[in-house]
């Protein structure tokens, strides 16, 4: 990024939830209903779920229950509950404008769950979807995105990752990538470590910058 806030790219990489989607309810009320259920304080559970995988959630809360199993069941019900998710302001205009097989997701829930969200937000659903079971190792770890470059054939020092989490963040910069920060679940100060930090998508745009690259810029 220069000092006007352009970020040349090849590639864009984003987040799903608290990025493309709004599924905050959703999500809440099946941690919610899985926190009642194995008897887990929900604020602990909510605490550490938002970028994190689903089986480490489980596996830091709940050691003594069968991971795999109980992540089935979570995620099975959250594809099911589209009540009150929604595409992101601005979400569906920015994937418009970047060329088809210049982006991916890169998320930590499912493919399946993935899926489900992006069509029931009505958003594309990529050629490249890195999810949870495409990795052995989960935000912050660097493998979601480095995963997310090699499927799109992209020199991962070139990708620009958008991400509403520090674990995200993490993971990204972890790569190599440059990222921008969206302030919609946490605040800018909790994201200080992104390239730039915008309060909503519309404070992107996204142009051709010539050579066969991108430059999303600030606005």
């Amino acid at each position: 990024m220069n000092r006007f806030g352009h970020f040349p790219c090849s590639a864009v990489l984003f987040d799903l939830d608290g990025v493309l989607v709004d599924s905050t309810r959703a999500v809440e009320r099946q941690w919610r209903r899985w926190a009642e259920e194995v008897k887990i304080p929900l604020h602990k559970v909510l605490e550490i779920a938002h970028g994190r995988r689903t089986i480490e959630v489980v596996e830091l809360l709940a050691p003594h229950l069968d991971a795999e199993a109980e992540v089935r069941k979570i995620e099975e019900k959250e594809a099911a509950d589209s009540d009150g998710v929604k595409v992101m302001p601005g979400a569906a205009a920015l994937l418009a404008a970047i060329p088809s097989g210049r982006w991916c997701v890169v998320t930590s829930g499912t493919k399946h769950l993935a899926a489900s969200r992006l069509q029931g937000a009505r958003l594309p659903v990529p050629k490249i979807l890195i999810a949870a079971d495409d990795v052995k190792e989960g935000k912050p770890h660097p493998e979601p995105y480095l995963k997310g470059a090699q499927g799109l054939g992209a020199n991962p020092a070139e990708c620009l990752v958008i991400e509403d989490a520090p674990q995200g963040i993490q993971s990204a910069r972890a790569a190599g990538m440059k990222v921008i920060g969206l302030a919609s679940t946490y605040s800018a100060s909790q994201l200080a470590e992104a390239d730039a930090v915008v309060k909503q998508l519309e404070q992107l745009a996204v142009r051709n910058g010539g050579s066969g690259k991108l430059e999303v810029s600030v606005k």
